[in-house]
């Protein structure tokens, strides 16, 4: 009988998309697409085309809001999602092309649909919060 898992429990959802290793491969899958389509070309101008500490960001972030070890705090203090990106100009269309980006690196991670279809949910979140804060 094989083990239900249930993501966003514990480190579960660390564990599922392989861990520390995991997370740096759907981080640098996100950024190399970032970098390079005509889709996210808006956000790679943001980041002043070095996507370095963007990787780095992002790979210790999702390390914590996945379940896994609480790196981003080590380096970068407490996590202010929504006013850490208060000085980009972030519109539906910023936040639809970091979406599109994220769901192509989620597919070519081959995770099981439900795992890919858990994070893509939970990554609309802070997606929505960061847009909000910048209609206001």
């Amino acid at each position: 009988m094989s083990e239900v898992q249930t993501y966003g429990v514990g480190d579960a959802t660390f564990r599922a998309v392989g861990g520390e290793a995991g997370v740096y491969r759907l981080v640098n899958a996100f950024y190399d697409i970032i970098a390079s389509s005509p889709e996210t070309e808006a956000l790679h101008q943001m980041h002043n085309n070095d996507l370095t500490e963007s990787r780095d960001k992002l790979f210790r972030f999702l390390s914590g809001w996945m379940g896994g070890p609480k790196l981003y705090r080590e380096r970068y203090g407490p996590i202010d999602i929504i006013n850490s990106h208060a000085h980009l100009p972030i519109t539906d269309a910023g936040r639809d092309a970091w979406l599109w980006a994220m769901t192509k690196a989620i597919g070519q991670q081959h995770y099981p649909q439900d795992l890919a279809d858990y994070l893509l949910k939970q990554l609309t979140v802070p997606a929505d919060r960061i847009l909000t804060r910048h209609q206001c």
